[in-house]
């Protein structure tokens, strides 16, 4: 029976491992945007790790794919039931800490294939540390499942497809796209809320400073505001989330106005995404000019989109010869559109036709 409940547990935990390792390796950038939430100011305050993002994600996601392999096979048993343990503690404080204290709304386990509340993500963890708490006792039980030469060549021979999956999908685009914006979706239906959809239930907390301290009081309680109270600030309370449309928070604005409406309905139209035109590969925004002659040639309407201001604006258009429009969307959205800055998306009537990455230049059908 220990052995049945062993076998059992070092397969679940390997193929989980490998599956989710395999889901974030596919968009290791999109990981690295979540890695560099926990490092940002109102979680970890560690900005210093923020640059170092895409390479943990990196090495992170290969470890995870390379541990699953290593524990189905039985390499090296106990020093890899020795990182599994350390990487799940690792995981589960960072889930729970997310959970707890509500700062970030989905861990990115699963990337963005299978999204998870942080109190999910927690229970999930702790299911996995139970598994390999299970294999960490019964470490002689976990032996190796081929000879020492094939058990070798399986753990290099994953490491190297892990690393030119990685290098692949880095300087191009996701070999599956998971996100909202994926090639074939309508922009506008993206954003439509059912009839009958459930709706957020907010509660306003005002604060007041009371005694040279902060207190929070509900609309309930603003009678009980003692006297001399000063007023410091408001804030929204979700009290339960309704429901959150796969595409939220995409504008088109120029000018203080939304062109969204007007811009989707474009039979033909070619937008440069990129969400902060100082951080845009050079080479690549090199690429947009001739692009742009070409698209316009063929009756595209070609603009821009991005999270930068008026003078970077202006300062790409100039360097890079764009006689373009730009038009301002969040930053976090035009991540989520796209990973490499710039990238090209082709939108016919508001649904999305085609996506390149800059390195992908003449793979674009016009």
């Amino acid at each position: 029976m220990k052995n049945i409940i062993t076998q059992f547990s070092r397969l679940f935990v390997g193929v989980l491992f490998i599956i989710s390792g395999l889901i974030k390796l596919n968009d290791p950038v999109g990981f690295s945007y979540k890695l560099a939430e926990y490092f940002s100011e109102p979680v970890f305050n560690m900005p210093f790790l923020e640059p170092l993002a895409l390479g943990l994600a990196i090495f992170l996601v290969i470890l995870e794919v390379v541990l699953g392999v290593m524990l189905l096979v039985g390499y090296k048993s106990k020093l890899t039931i020795w990182a599994l343990l350390l990487l799940i503690v690792f995981f589960t404080f960072l889930t729970f800490y997310s959970a707890y204290f509500d700062v970030v709304k989905d861990c990115g386990c699963f990337g963005d294939a299978l999204h998870l509340t942080p109190w999910q993500s927690f229970t999930k963890d702790v299911v996995l540390l139970f598994f390999i708490l299970i294999l960490f006792i019964n470490k002689k039980l976990v032996k190796p499942l081929f000879s020492k030469l094939v058990t070798n060549i399986i753990t290099l021979v994953s490491i190297i497809l892990c690393v030119f999956m990685a290098v692949w999908v880095i300087n191009h685009n996701p070999i599956k796209d998971f996100r909202p914006y994926k090639v074939g979706t309508n922009i506008e239906k993206g954003m439509e809320i059912p009839e009958g959809a459930p709706k957020s239930v907010v509660e306003m907390i005002f604060i007041y400073k009371v005694n040279g301290v902060d207190k929070e009081f509900t609309e309930k309680d603003l009678m009980n505001i003692p006297e001399g109270a000063v007023f410091v600030d408001r804030k929204d309370k979700v009290i339960s989330e309704g429901y959150v449309p796969p595409i939220h928070d995409f504008t088109m604005t120029k000018d203080d106005s939304d062109y969204k409406e007007e811009l989707l309905k474009e039979p033909k139209l070619l937008i440069y995404v990129t969400y902060d035109l100082n951080l845009s590969n050079p080479e690549g925004m090199k690429k947009l000019a001739k692009v742009t002659a070409d698209a316009k040639a063929k009756g595209y309407k070609v603009i821009g989109m991005t999270a930068s201001g008026a003078e970077e604006i202006a300062k790409a258009k100039k360097d890079y010869a764009l006689n373009i429009d730009f038009y301002f969307c969040d930053g976090t959205a035009l991540k989520t559109v796209e990973r490499a800055n710039p990238s090209i998306v082709v939108v016919h009537d508001g649904t999305i036709a085609q996506k390149v990455h800059y390195n992908d230049v003449d793979d674009l059908k016009l």
